[in-house]
């Protein structure tokens, strides 16, 4: 490949794919109409991100028409964790004072009964935080809800992702049509991209929009021929982007893992200097350093891998100074020794941490990840809850035919594998440098490291994604901005064009096809878009509302709820009783708690399901028949199946079972305790609990402090339907 060839008796290294043309103009005085141009394009993506906010807010509203609905509608749905975090947010707005409010998430005992945590250590709640302050500070109460200004401004960081994934494509081919079809593609692909419209308060939701900005500081960090305070300016705003990510998501520390190999891998392959490594390996550890002493020294973060990997990364290549020596054979040989240590270091690192830190925070994660793998044992329940999930699971092949159907799919393979073909010859190349004698740091190869970057940045996240499917969220956004890339870049239609001698017409192309490509996507799909907008559904979720409007009026404040941790999220955020257990996971002795708590849902005897209830101080529990007699998941992944197999038991219906597991000596719970013959629950149930109130969905029960003798019902009345 031309673009690859090496210049032969040269003593400096040739400048990178483009950074010739770059250098010219950054040394051009602007003109009138670079000026103009510019000022559309950056119109354009500020038009395509407001464009995109406004779509998801009206999607939003026609779908639940939230704002013809009651306040309790509303929050119901806030569906599982996310109703968790905004009740957060209703709870600082309701505190007599933000110094008050603060101090109760600081010294919460409503989240987990019996039990004092600090709610700003515990979760990624900086942002509910900032919200409530930021409410009560403007003067805006009078003309805008609490519940619009939250969630407006989830959308508006889409309008953020947005321009985000638009400036790394515009950084990237140096053309902003590139950004424009970056940002057609990510609208029509709605569907795969994002779920903001019906998950609004999910981490994600806060998060990806400030990583696709450092993603995009990233690009220009790497671009050449920056100046010492353009790179200084940039440097600081890839540490406030990484570090708004951090502090937003309770994953981050994974997801910074995979950059920090993508650093590692460009690094190995002498595509970045070691002052950009060190800078960027050190942004890092900063903000997830910052973020740990917002969140009160949470130990998860210094036992995290992505830290571990890092200060080995450092200290292996500080003391392999004569890395980048030697034969192309020796080098690799070096390459491979140098990653068996970054590895081992970064491991005994990890194992010694959390043993002086005594952290158990994490471990599901870890147990999925090996059960995923078939590394572990499939019969744990933590990672049991994940493999069972859909979107935990492989990508379904309906995405790829999703994307292929918006013309996104096969730009993005082409320009995948030119690229992937390209950065191999460079990595080659670079390896054989030093029998010219250079030096470690002088590159042979003509490879942007920008464009290195973000190849192998869609590279590992699209790997992550077909593994978890949770994940295309991160790879989906900024395979849009790749795939315009490569319509729009110079480079690989220079490449083209050059293999059919057709180099005058470059220009040309590079500006027809990306607009014949957005005027077909508007042919196709625009008519579907304005279909969709018309589309008007209402909530409707008679059973809950119901449950929360009891819960409400017909018990005291201080009352405990036990139940699932989807349910309990919505119970926290309409009617502010205790709960016993949540859906935010990261903690070991509430896995063990929730555990506990759906014993439930297993064939345990009322004295055992009393017992477990009684000493986490739980006064109601409820019982949901989606999950008593669930039939959304296959035999082996419905949840009473999977406390079946933890405790030992056979499993419910026709199949197969390993031949270790006895049959159960008592009924299931949730299904013995009701009857549908009497109203009155059986004797040796009804000593120990009383219903209170049931629907066709939920069934809740007063469960009584020490058991009666008597096996007449509680007199206290109940609603039936």
């Amino acid at each position: 490949m031309t673009a690859l060839r090496q210049r032969k008796g040269s003593r400096g290294k040739e400048p990178p794919l483009g950074a010739e043309s770059q250098s010219q103009q950054a040394n051009c005085d602007w003109s009138w109409g670079a000026i103009i141009w510019t000022s559309l394009g950056w119109s354009v993506s500020v038009g395509l991100g407001l464009l995109c906010c406004i779509y998801m807010a009206t999607l939003h509203e026609n779908d639940l028409w939230f704002s013809n609905i009651k306040e309790v509608e509303r929050e119901i749905s806030f569906r599982t964790e996310c109703g968790l975090y905004y009740s957060y947010y209703k709870q600082m707005l309701q505190a007599p004072s933000i110094q008050e409010g603060l101090s109760d998430l600081i010294h919460d005992n409503l989240t987990e009964s019996k039990r004092t945590i600090n709610l700003l250590q515990r979760m990624n709640i900086y942002q509910e935080v900032f919200l409530s302050v930021l409410y009560r500070l403007l003067p805006i109460q009078s003309y805008l809800e609490p519940v619009y200004f939250y969630i407006y401004t989830v959308f508006s960081l889409q309008a953020v992702y947005v321009i985000a994934l638009y400036l790394t494509a515009w950084l990237l081919s140096g053309s902003w049509l590139a950004g424009t079809l970056t940002g057609v593609w990510y609208i029509l692909n709605r569907v795969d991209t994002t779920r903001v419209e019906f998950t609004i308060s999910l981490r994600e939701n806060w998060s990806l929009p400030f990583l696709a900005l450092q993603v995009t500081t990233i690009t220009c960090y790497l671009r050449p021929q920056l100046t010492a305070l353009q790179q200084k300016v940039v440097v600081w705003l890839m540490y406030v982007t990484t570090f708004c990510f951090c502090l937003t998501w309770q994953f981050n520390q994974f997801i910074l893992l995979v950059q920090a190999l993508i650093i590692y891998t460009m690094d190995c392959a002498d595509f970045l200097t070691t002052t950009q490594v060190t800078t960027m390996y050190l942004v890092q550890v900063c903000s997830l350093l910052s973020v740990w002493l917002l969140q009160f020294c949470n130990s998860m973060i210094l036992g995290s891998l992505v830290l571990s990997f890092i200060v080995a990364a450092l200290v292996i290549r500080h003391c392999q100074s004569g890395l980048k020596t030697g034969s192309t054979l020796a080098r690799l040989a070096k390459l491979l020794l140098h990653s068996a240590m970054v590895l081992l270091l970064t491991f005994t690192i990890n194992y010694l941490t959390k043993k002086a830190l005594q952290l158990r925070s994490d471990e599901h994660i870890f147990k999925f990840i090996k059960s995923k793998l078939a590394l572990g044992p499939t019969r744990d329940f933590d990672a049991s809850l994940y493999l069972c999930e859909e979107a935990f699971g492989l990508l379904p092949l309906d995405t790829l035919e999703r994307l292929a159907g918006t013309l996104l799919l096969y730009p993005y393979v082409l320009t995948l594998l030119l690229l992937s073909s390209m950065l191999a010859a460079a990595a080659l190349q670079n390896l054989r440098w030093v029998l010219l004698g250079r030096g470690g740091e002088g590159r042979a190869a003509t490879f942007r490291p920008d464009v290195a970057y973000n190849l192998l940045h869609t590279l590992f996240y699209g790997l992550l994604a077909c593994s978890t499917m949770r994940m295309k969220y991160i790879w989906t956004g900024h395979m849009c901005a790749v795939a315009a890339y490569g319509v729009c870049g110079k480079e690989l239609w220079t490449l083209l064009l050059n293999t059919l001698r057709c180099n005058s017409k470059l220009r040309l192309v590079r500006h027809a096809v990306p607009l014949l490509v957005i005027g077909c996507l508007y042919y196709r799909f625009w008519p579907k878009l304005m279909e969709e907008l018309s589309e008007l559904r209402e909530f409707f979720d008679p059973d809950t509302v119901e449950l929360m409007t009891w819960i409400s009026t017909k018990t005291s404040k201080t009352a405990v709820f036990a139940g699932s941790m989807q349910l309990l999220a919505g119970i926290k955020l309409c009617t502010g009783r205790v709960l016993t257990n949540h859906p935010h996971y990261e903690d070991k002795d509430l896995r063990e708690r929730t555990k506990q708590v759906y014993q439930v849902y297993a064939r345990q005897s009322p004295e055992e399901v009393h017992g477990i209830l009684r000493a986490i101080g739980a006064d109601y529990v409820v019982l949901e028949n989606s999950i008593c007699y669930e039939r959304r998941h296959s035999r082996g992944c419905r949840l009473r199946d999977l406390l079946d197999l933890a405790n030992g038991h056979i499993m419910d219906g026709p199949g197969e079972n390993h031949p270790d597991l006895v049959p159960a000596s008592h009924p299931r719970f949730c299904e013995a305790i009701k009857t549908e013959e009497t109203e009155t629950i059986p004797a040796a149930y009804g000593a120990l609990f009383t219903r209170t109130f049931q629907n066709k969905t939920f069934h809740v029960y007063r469960i009584k402090k020490k058991r009666k003798k008597s096996t007449k019902s509680s007199t206290e009345p109940s609603v039936t339907q």
